[in-house]
């Protein structure tokens, strides 16, 4: 995230995850139970790499000043609650409490004397909007984080494509995936299993040419909520035969693209992907041919200048 927001549990607050269906509740209704309406985590910028912020405030009913509040926590799915912070009551009545958590469960807020519960209101740190308390326990969804690379990754169609990655926080055996965008959808490529220290490593055997963003997802479990990261944009390219020419003259697309090239059969302004020698330059289509042997392209002369290419050769081409 590189903006942080502050998502408050009450009627009509933005709650990250839940239909808006669920958010119209009535206050009655929308803390009836622990299992509705989570409030879902995310890493701050800056934090460690397990912090998570969570902000709770509220009004003590006797508004003492000096009486003491404690924050409690419970892990998904177990009973036993847990003192993670605590605050003292000022002289409107008023407290607040903000901890870091690392996972998943659900939080109260107790009197340190009574022990009788307290109304609150949680927040992700930084959102301003208001919201309803509720002295029910809350449950709070930590998103996992997923650190991985972004970058260009050019490979030959039928190599292997192997991304390193890690997910915190660490735990073994959590399971994650590699996925591209194609046709407006994400879709699979490979997945993985983290090690102790939360470490993975995808493969993914390239296929057909082309280019498309990549991404690592983790779909959630009891421990964390779900997240994902940009893992940059994968190209995967073709050998093929290539020349170069000057495109002084008129050329049969009716334009010049600049860096352009000519083909004999895809459309013309059909954008393609070019590697060699270290250098990758994207081009149109602005011409036909070659017509010589079995050449797939005919670079102009910007192109050709820009891949440092001369003559006659083989290249990387995505198309």
């Amino acid at each position: 995230m590189t903006k942080s927001r502050r998502i408050r549990l009450g009627v009509g607050a933005l709650m990250i995850g839940i239909p808006a269906a669920a958010a119209a509740m009535a206050a009655g209704q929308a803390f009836a139970s622990p299992a509705q309406a989570p409030l879902h985590i995310n890493a701050r910028p800056g934090r460690g790499d397990d912090g998570h912020d969570l902000v709770v405030t509220g009004t003590e009913a006797s508004s003492d000043n000096g009486r003491t509040v404690v924050l409690e926590f419970a892990r998904r799915g177990a009973t036993a609650w847990t003192q993670v912070g605590s605050a003292t009551v000022d002289g409107a009545g008023a407290f607040q409490v903000a901890v870091r958590l690392n996972q998943s469960g659900v939080v109260r807020v107790l009197d340190a004397s009574s022990g009788s519960l307290t109304p609150f209101e949680a927040h992700a740190r930084g959102d301003r909007s208001g919201g309803a308390a509720t002295s029910l326990p809350v449950p709070i969804d930590v998103a996992a984080r997923v650190r991985v690379p972004s970058r260009g990754i050019n490979v030959l169609a039928g190599q292997a494509v192997q991304l390193r990655g890690r997910l915190l926080p660490s735990a073994r055996g959590r399971k994650v995936s590699l996925q591209a965008r194609r046709s407006g959808s994400w879709q699979t490529l490979a997945t993985a299993r983290t090690g102790s220290a939360g470490r993975f490593v995808l493969r993914y055997l390239a296929g057909g040419t082309g280019q498309q963003s990549i991404r690592v997802r983790f779909a959630g479990d009891r421990l964390n909520g779900r997240s994902t990261a940009s893992a940059g944009q994968l190209t995967v390219f073709r050998a093929a035969e290539a020349s170069w020419y000057n495109d002084g003259g008129n050329t049969a697309c009716g334009f010049h693209a600049g860096d352009g090239v000519a083909n004999r059969t895809l459309p013309c302004g059909t954008k393609v992907v070019f590697r060699y020698g270290g250098r990758t330059v994207t081009v149109t289509v602005d011409d036909r041919g070659p017509y010589v042997g079995s050449r797939d392209w005919d670079l102009n002369q910007n192109t050709a200048a820009a891949l440092g290419f001369g003559g006659v050769g083989q290249l990387w081409s995505s198309q």
